[in-house]
């Protein structure tokens, strides 16, 4: 009895130890709920001037047919993105496709792990959806791997095959990107020193508008202002150490219950004397 209430506590605290591990790990989405999220009403033409944009708000942007459009965004490790686009068509079109890509701080193409990256709209259609959800952010990888690390991350939005009568047709754009925390289990032994935060822009150090005459020394890249909630994550961290503490737990468990239930009762058993 008393090893059966000893063994019942002892499962009620590794029930309450997991159940924050498993609400963490659930999927959410991660909108900003500060005043000043920025939910960009424009789009960037390039990399370099891609309008930043916080996730779990709308970016919109108006733009001509055969435009590129650019939006970035931060993602932290053990998120998984989504990225969304709808494009509003003209009444009077032809037959068009459009594409999303995402791209990371190095300007690496990230391949979608599933959705629908590419799509055609029919002649007359009001409106065209694209998704892209991209593989879990990883905390490290080797140089010569692909992976999606922490950083900034580049949306592209363009159609990519149009007739030329189409070509400048006013459009209207929304970008919408959420991520799932996958959490532990795509933890990794490792993380980066710095995430992959680009410089976006080169601006006077004194802050003077008319910088044309301005020694360049006095300039220096500014890098993205754009960054998770709770700001980067170190990397170790993850509720793999949670779970591996349970297992740890179980296990002392188990021993002490097999040495309760195989040790002898009573005293033990002796051979006479002379036997």
């Amino acid at each position: 009895m008393k090893f059966t209430r000893i063994l019942g506590t002892a499962l009620l605290a590794v029930g309450l130890a997991a159940g924050p591990a498993v609400a963490d790990s659930s999927p959410s989405a991660s909108p900003s709920s500060s005043d000043d999220s920025k939910a960009p009403t424009e789009a960037g033409t390039s990399f370099r001037t891609a309008a930043e944009m916080d996730q779990g708000v709308d970016a919109t942007a108006g733009a001509s047919t055969g435009d590129y459009l650019y939006w970035s965004f931060a993602a932290d490790a053990g998120q998984r993105p989504t990225v969304k686009a709808t494009v509003d068509l003209p009444d009077k079109h032809t037959a068009q496709t459009w594409q999303i890509d995402v791209y990371d701080g190095l300007r690496r193409r990230q391949a979608c792990q599933y959705g629908a990256q590419t799509r055609a709209a029919a002649e007359g259609a009001t409106s065209v959806e694209l998704t892209c959800v991209l593989r879990t952010v990883r905390a490290w990888s080797e140089q010569w791997s692909d992976d999606p690390l922490p950083g900034t991350y580049y949306i592209r939005l363009t159609v990519v095959d149009l007739a030329d009568s189409d070509l400048g047709l006013p459009v209207s754009a929304k970008v919408h990107v959420d991520s799932k925390d996958v959490g532990g289990s795509a933890a990794v032994d490792g993380s980066l020193a710095k995430p992959l935060v680009p410089g976006i822009a080169v601006t006077s150090a004194s802050g003077d508008d008319d910088s044309a005459d301005e020694d360049s020394s006095t300039k220096g890249a500014v890098l993205s202002a754009i960054e998770p909630d709770d700001g980067w994550s170190s990397g170790w961290w993850s509720d793999r150490w949670v779970w591996t503490g349970i297992g740890g737990v179980l296990a002392a468990l188990a021993g002490i219950g097999g040495y309760a239930l195989t040790r002898g009762h009573g005293r033990p058993y002796r051979v006479p004397p002379g036997a």
